[in-house]
């Protein structure tokens, strides 16, 4: 009965089964070709642009519903009462419920830094906040499977953890922008939120989410559509699968420079490890992506000095890189 429950789960709810039939009895309703690859494509396309959106309205509701409830300045008074290593895994956990992309969840790491955080949590939290959140969880859950979905966001949280102690062993907090540190931080009492005030919290949350993000669903998605049916497979073994020793570092600079999201790579992602890339490869595409972007990158030069935004996209990407490694020689447990 539990193998049933979470057959049905895995595939009638998160991988939407039933709207992966309904597309293709749609397609062949038209008297289209089912075997043309501009078919395949438009379903490939139709399936994953709706579930993928289907998906994220119900996550980005749910998950702001939750963040209501973790505004900066709680979050920030949770956050200090707790240090050490402690303290570093609360703030990759907290990130896990905060902004979607690393440009939104930059304003709150100035803030947490200005009220004296110390470095080691902040940038725990500044990578995590992009890398890992319960709405990718979800949906790698719905494409990759449970224990792929776990791993990432393992992975992600571990990298958050040591890539903040590594910073804050470094003692740079003399790289940190003086206008931050001279900052003021003010107590401000948390406003008390009534269900209504959550709930239209979360629909509008829900509303301006997907508008910046959606943009980013359907190129993704057409990428990984032009992926799955016109790159050959021997193509992408041979660049990103296991013949290939540079194929991680190869994935995690093409994606370094990308603007985008978790939500927007998965597509691309599934596409690829489908024509024989390697999981850790993938898995170190998605993260780069989601944690390096280059326009996330120049908001946060405007808060940190040079010397310390290299050692941030340093400890970023060594650890990327080493965790794509490591599950691309544990493969077979996953896949």
């Amino acid at each position: 009965m539990i193998m049933t429950a979470w057959n049905v789960l895995q595939n009638q709810i998160l991988g939407m089964r039933w709207l992966y039939e309904s597309v293709e009895h749609l397609l062949a309703s038209l008297s289209l070709d089912m075997t043309s690859r501009w078919v395949h494509a438009l379903h490939f396309f139709i399936y994953d642009v709706i579930k993928i959106t289907l998906l994220l309205c119900f996550l980005i509701f749910l998950i702001s519903y939750i963040q209501s409830y973790f505004p900066p300045e709680r979050s920030r008074r949770i956050l200090g009462r707790f240090n050490g290593i402690s303290a570093r895994i609360m703030a990759a956990l907290l990130g896990t419920v905060t902004p979607f992309c690393s440009c939104s969840s930059i304003p709150l790491f100035i803030g947490f830094t200005s009220a004296r955080i110390p470095l080691s949590v902040t940038f725990s939290f500044l990578i995590s906040s992009p890398m890992v959140d319960l709405g990718s969880l979800v949906i790698l859950m719905s494409i990759f499977g449970a224990k792929v979905a776990i791993v990432y966001v393992v992975t992600g949280l571990i990298i958050a953890v040591a890539g903040g102690t590594l910073i804050g062993r470094m003692h740079m907090e003399d790289q940190v922008e003086e206008f931050i540190m001279k900052a003021q931080g003010i107590d401000i009492e948390v406003p008390q939120l009534t269900r209504r005030d959550r709930f239209r919290f979360a629909l509008d949350q829900m509303s301006s989410t997907l508008q910046k993000v959606f943009p980013y669903i359907l190129i993704g998605v057409a990428i990984g559509a032009v992926i799955h049916n016109w790159i050959p497979q021997s193509l992408i073994a041979t660049i990103l699968g296991d013949s290939n020793p540079l194929s991680v570092p190869l994935a995690t600079l093409v994606g370094t420079p990308m603007y985008g999201d978790i939500f927007g790579a998965i597509p691309i992602a599934e596409a690829l490890l489908s024509k024989g890339a390697m999981l850790g490869t993938v898995l170190a595409f998605m993260m780069s992506v989601t944690t390096l972007s280059l326009p996330s990158m120049i908001l946060l030069r405007k808060a940190i000095k040079p010397r310390l935004l290299f050692l941030f996209i340093t400890v970023c990407i060594t650890g990327i890189i080493l965790v794509g490694y490591l599950f691309n020689s544990l493969q077979f447990l996953f896949l």
